[in-house]
């Protein structure tokens, strides 16, 4: 990677840009942010080495393996549906198959306890062949016949890929069609013929995020080098992307030029390639488009309707007036819910909700200018997700999941029809003997945090019990109750006590709830995960011994700063594919697009409240720390390993004792393939077992 130079360097260890009075610590590890260089790796060798080392050591670690493999592969999981015309479609992985497998068969068929499955594209064939570690990153076809597709291949797991046509009628990539170097591309489907392409160009064409910064239109059977300008955005954007919405009546088209993570201008895109920008909030959403009415998702008020909402305006109207004034609300949450997210199929709309962190699906249609809502019938208590929904159809399919219940696979044959159970889990460990909590920690502020807690039925309020408490806390992802046949075998079924918890940061509770916990008020996630750690403490449920936390990305930075702020309440930290040096995230790799997340070090208040919390600036030799365990991958492109790197070396050099494995491949997922996880997450729980003598 490109380096500053050593004046610089040095100008931003003492005080950032040579610009601010508020001291910055001094650096010596910043040479383990270059990623592949050989010092480097022969570190992370050594590193790894000592890990496996002591995990290998402990006889439970390759039994344990084992049957991680056996759950990861087994032949009796749920194939998930992806129906594209006269197919469903899986993506496959097993011992066989490690790698995977791109299969179809028949609705009909798929009913079927053993559904007749047609290899399309057989990704290990296709690896040996050419010589190369693709992971399969999934496919774009076009409708309505999803003939064509826009296959996406990763070397060894980065969120860079290959992008390459593929004909699934002749089973085989088109011989001189459509295909993209490796990069960070964004594409659509304009139609047969032409593709909307934001990738490398070359010099100019990316934004310091990685992204690309420009669209344009590539006809078929030209060269990459001669596709035509549609917009371009600059560096500071985040990134420049197209949509393409391909429905029964017709084409709609859009760019969208994301100014920061949260924020975007977005375009209408006309027959002719003209843009004419739409006049809605920067940080809304584009949901979907049916018929007239184009769908926006809301994170702050507008026009009288609340954050949170989804609501609908009229494109006809914006053509021919270029402005809108005719709005439509399709669903307004509540203050104790949130829209997940919006599909549609060929009729209407399905919202994904959650109320109090539990699942609920609404299907709207839009009719003499009104949405209806009508609540679909699923089971309560867990979390339901849309499998497969796409405007061509009104078959669609969800699933229904929880803590102690396996995922059963629904399908609709209509929007309304009642839904039919098609596939059911088996279940890997006995749900009956457990029971799911959901308790409330007051955190700092005096807000109220939601958690669950998973345990056996009649747990005795010692203190005594070896409890994993996970959470993330940010980009309003929110954490929902989910079934885990790992957890379950590997950590309940040996009496352990699992907690989910529901922070500030998250999108749990809408908007407003993400909001809370932004920038300057980031501490505000780290306290409410601590309030919860406290309510676990005093509700007896387990003690600071007997207490592990786990995080990965942006939960890898919560349990990092946690680690560095209450020590002492924790016996175990496993630290995953984490930012932890915040003082430099915005210049390694897809960093800077984090900046409307975390905020800015350029900007003296933000810099403030991110230096007081940042891990890697507050570790301190005369602090004593619990053996933390950091799990990174050399080829994750999006939080670069250099974090965990530096942060394990820190440590290591300051004399406390910490653990360390980076995997050489697998992308930010730190696996690339169900060995590689098998073998990842088999290390993470003989590392807790051993931490809180388990």
């Amino acid at each position: 990677m490109k380096f500053v130079s050593a004046a610089i360097a040095l100008c931003s260890t003492l005080l950032l840009g040579c610009q601010s009075s508020t001291k910055i610590p001094a650096d010596n590890f910043i040479w383990l942010e270059e990623i592949e260089g050989e010092k480097q790796l022969s570190w992370v060798r050594e590193k790894n080495k000592q890990t496996m080392n002591l995990v290998t050591k402990d006889t439970r670690f390759e039994p344990l393996k084992k049957e991680l493999l056996e759950i990861y592969t087994a032949d009796d999981r749920i194939a998930l549906p992806r129906f594209n015309g006269r197919f469903i479609n899986n993506f496959w992985r097993d011992k066989k198959n490690v790698r995977g497998v791109w299969r179809r068969t028949t609705r009909k068929s798929y009913k079927k306890k053993s559904p007749n499955w047609e290899v399309v594209l057989d990704v290990d064939k296709l690896s040996e062949k050419e010589g190369e570690n693709w992971v399969y990153k999934g496919s774009k076809c076009l409708a309505p016949t999803y003939r064509l597709c826009l296959v996406r291949l990763s070397k060894g797991g980065t969120d860079a890929s290959v992008i390459r046509e593929f004909d699934t009628q002749a089973k085989a990539f088109v011989t001189q069609g459509f295909e993209l170097p490796q990069a960070k591309s964004n594409y659509s489907w304009y139609d047969k013929d032409h593709l909307l392409v934001g990738t490398d160009f070359g010099e100019g064409s990316l934004t310091d995020s990685g992204y690309p910064a420009m669209v344009k239109l590539w006809k078929r059977g030209t060269p990459l080098s001669q596709a035509k300008l549609v917009y371009q955005g600059t560096s500071k954007d985040v990134s420049v992307s197209s949509s393409v919405f391909l429905t029964p009546e017709g084409k709609t088209s859009f760019v969208t030029n994301y100014t920061s993570f949260f924020s975007s201008k977005k375009y209408l895109l006309s027959q002719n390639m003209q843009l004419k920008e739409l006049p809605v909030p920067e940080d809304s959403e584009i949901s979907s488009v049916i018929g007239d009415q184009l769908v926006l998702s809301l994170r702050s008020k507008w026009n009288d309707f609340k954050a949170g909402s989804v609501i609908s305006v009229s494109l006809s109207e914006f053509n021919n007036s270029g402005q809108f004034t005719n709005y439509s609300l399709v669903y307004e949450p509540n203050s104790k819910a949130t829209v997940n997210y919006v599909t549609r199929s060929k009729s209407g709309l399905f919202l994904n909700l959650s109320e109090n962190v539990m699942g609920k699906v609404i299907y709207s249609e839009f009719r003499d200018g009104k949405w209806s809502q009508q609540t679909l019938q699923f089971p309560e208590g867990g979390v339901i997700n849309n499998i497969s929904t796409n405007a061509q159809t009104d078959v669609t399919y969800f699933s229904y999941e929880s803590f102690t219940q396996p995922r059963t696979l629904y399908e609709l044959a209509t929007p309304l029809s009642p839904p039919v159970k098609r596939k059911s889990q088996p279940a890997r460990f006995d749900g009956k003997q457990f029971e799911t909590k959901q308790f409330f920690a007051t955190s700092r502020d005096g807000t109220q945090v939601p958690y669950f807690i998973v345990h056996k039925k009649g747990l005795k309020l010692d203190g005594s019990h070896p409890t994993l408490q996970y959470g993330y806390g940010g980009f309003e992802i929110s954490m929902k109750p989910y079934h885990s046949s790992t957890i379950g075998k590997t950590w309940l079924a040996k009496g352990g006590v699992y907690v989910l918890a529901n922070i500030r940061g998250g999108g749990e509770f809408g908007p407003k709830w993400h909001q809370a916990a932004l920038k300057t008020s980031r501490q505000l996630a780290y306290d409410d995960f601590i309030a919860v750690s406290e309510d676990l403490i005093a509700r007896k449920i387990t003690n600071p011994e007997k207490l592990a936390i786990k995080g990965g990305s942006n939960g890898g930075l919560l349990v990092g700063a946690v680690l560095v702020q209450r020590p002492e309440l924790y016996k175990g930290i496993i630290c995953q594919v984490p930012l932890l040096d915040m003082v430099r995230f915005h210049k390694l790799l897809a960093g800077a697009s984090w900046v409307g997340e975390y905020g800015s070090v350029e900007n003296e208040k933000e810099r403030n409240a991110i230096l007081k919390y940042s891990p890697y600036q507050n570790v301190f030799a005369d602090k004593s720390y619990p053996e933390a365990l950091f799990i990174t991958s050399t080829k994750d492109d999006r939080v670069h390993p250099g974090h965990a790197r530096k942060m394990v070396a820190k440590m290591s050099d300051q004399g406390h004792k910490v653990h360390y494995y980076e995997t050489i491949e697998g992308g930010h997922s730190a696996a690339a393939n169900q060995i590689q996880r098998a073998h990842r997450t088999a290390i993470e729980m003989v590392y807790l077992y051993n931490q809180l003598k388990f």
